[in-house]
């Protein structure tokens, strides 16, 4: 009995076209790479010079304006953490943390209620109010500087963290609101008037149903909430007076306005960079939730 050998057929080469599509696709996804590299470096280049200024004197500044330092040295970091003005530099960090970490849980906490109200409880004058929020996005805020300044200067709060904390916990941006309305309405309300029929009011709604659901709409405006709030100059510059008080924006601008020797920009620029630390670690743990909340996608599927 003769055992027979199987041969296997050899691989065909691929067709022409396909190979030239396949080619032609490497060709492609090759070019887009390198675009989004060179576009990345573009983006990145001023963070890197920061960076890499934090390490240049303070006479270096006027003659090398490149990127890399020709004497590099650490003193900036030693005079920024010294303080100035008599305050030490985690004073103002400690400032614009309280400020900022208020802001967050005060919109986030207002812009829900409000929200909800607008999205799911019906009563007398509902578009009427809805409108007037809406339409105080389109007003200025240096239109009411000098009302607001007035009523807290009356009131003593000039000087202290109440102006600037007090009004994130009254639903007063409008676009956080506005944001988690569009959100809201999106979820259907079967899941509302089954909790109803099971007595369920609408804190319990709320607590128990919506908010759980909304939670990438109020990821997204935490995010945005701090980021604001620890870059803000002009409203901490009219309320507070005391160099004790000030955030990190306005601890900035002291080193630009030292009398003696005129401005260390060596420390202003490390100062800059140490005050951009925290916005960056913040929005790099929470960047995944920015697309689904802006998107106001509700549920899905």
């Amino acid at each position: 009995m003769t055992s027979t050998t199987v041969e296997r057929p050899a691989t065909a080469p691929a067709p022409a076209p396909a190979r030239r599509r396949i080619k032609r696709k490497t060709v492609q996804t090759t070019i887009w790479f390198v675009g989004l590299i060179l576009l990345t470096a573009i983006v990145l280049y001023p963070l890197l010079w920061l960076f890499l200024a934090t390490l240049k004197p303070n006479g270096e500044f006027g003659s090398n304006a490149g990127l890399f330092p020709i004497n590099p040295t650490i003193e900036n970091y030693g005079k920024v953490m010294e303080g100035i003005a008599g305050v030490p530099m985690w004073k103002f960090f400690l400032n614009s943390l309280i400020l900022a970490t208020s802001a967050v849980v005060g919109t986030v906490m207002s812009s829900a209620l409000a929200a909800y109200a607008f999205a799911r409880v019906q009563f007398k004058g509902l578009g009427i109010l809805f409108a007037a929020m809406i339409g105080t996005l389109l007003l200025p805020f240096h239109v009411v500087i000098i009302p607001q300044y007035i009523i807290f200067n009356k009131l003593g709060w000039i000087d202290t963290f109440i102006p600037l904390i007090l009004p994130k916990f009254l639903a007063t941006e409008a676009f956080f609101v506005f944001l988690i309305v569009q959100f809201i309405r999106q979820m259907p309300r079967d899941m509302d008037e089954a909790a109803r029929i099971d007595g369920a009011g609408h804190l319990r709604i709320f607590w128990s149903i919506i908010l759980p659901l909304i939670r990438p709409a109020l990821i997204t405006c935490a995010i945005f909430a701090f980021i604001w709030t620890w870059n803000d100059f002009l409203s901490p510059l009219l309320y507070l007076t005391s160099p004790e008080n000030y955030p990190l924006p306005i601890a900035l601008r002291l080193y630009n306005d030292a009398s003696s020797g005129g401005a260390d920009y060596g420390a202003t620029v490390t100062a800059s960079f140490v005050a951009l630390v925290p916005i960056m670690l913040f929005f790099i743990v929470f960047q995944r939730f920015l697309v689904d909340g802006v998107a106001t996608q509700g549920l899905k599927g």
